[in-house]
């Protein structure tokens, strides 16, 4: 009986009967969130993930819900969640997807497309810096320190996005104002995010490093994740700390 459950196709639902079926919880910070389906990290780290957005940070986040489920699947136009994993189904799966749906906007984020709760941490994360960019726009003072450190042509960056917007914004071409907000924007939003994942476990500086790009120098991004938690310090429980290690 039991093999014959497991063959059978997972079964996906909209996402509007997701939320209509799922009770949502909400941190200390006051950001809304839900577990809905098979997630294989734990309540427990998912609440402490949701938890570590300082307080500053979540304020940007009213009207918003996010749900963490198996699957987030691409049907046509539509969106549809999945209760479990399904082979079948991962090849359509986007990482996240945002919903509005009534007043307020859901976000899905597919837990089993990724391996572990690090990588399902920054998904969240990352997410949550563009909210927060979005809401809020990029801080005066940061920018003024990420364009000190192009000046003196730090190397590198935080993701493509900053990477390829930062090429444009120093190229002196037409749009050389647009490329230089993206930018700023882009390089905000990931510092908050890097910072957020600092706050929630250890991370090794090189765990982040991409194939696309040249990764920030450390001694830079150390200096922009100082920035970030001036302006977001941590909430009670939660600590932020660089550590420099000789690499052997």
């Amino acid at each position: 009986m039991n093999s014959m459950s497991q063959a059978a196709s997972a079964i996906t639902r909209a996402p509007s009967e997701i939320v209509r079926q799922t009770p949502v919880s909400q941190a200390a910070n006051g950001i809304c969130y839900a577990i809905a389906g098979e997630v294989t990290v734990s309540a427990k780290d998912l609440e402490r993930m949701v938890s570590a957005v300082p307080n500053a940070a979540a304020a940007a986040l009213q009207r918003k819900a996010y749900y963490f489920v198996p699957l987030t699947v691409n049907q046509g136009d539509d969106t549809v969640i999945a209760d479990r994993y399904d082979v079948a189904l991962s090849d359509n799966a986007v990482c996240h997807r945002n919903l509005e749906l009534g007043d307020s906007q859901c976000v899905f984020i597919s837990t089993r497309l990724m391996d572990d709760k690090f990588s399902v941490a920054f998904e969240f994360y990352i997410n949550v810096g563009h909210a927060v960019v979005d809401r809020a726009g990029v801080s005066q003072e940061f920018a003024d320190l990420v364009l000190k450190q192009v000046e003196a042509n730090v190397r590198g960056e935080t993701s493509l996005d900053a990477w390829e917007s930062r090429k444009l914004a120093t190229s002196h071409g037409p749009d050389t104002e647009k490329h230089k907000n993206e930018y700023l924007a882009a390089s905000f939003s990931d510092a908050i995010s890097i910072y957020l994942l600092s706050l929630f476990i250890d991370v090794d500086y090189y765990d982040l490093r991409e194939r696309d790009y040249p990764l920030l120098a450390p001694a830079a991004m150390a200096e922009r994740l100082r920035k970030v938690a001036d302006l977001f310090p941590a909430n009670p429980g939660f600590e932020f700390a660089v550590y420099y290690k000789r690499r052997g």
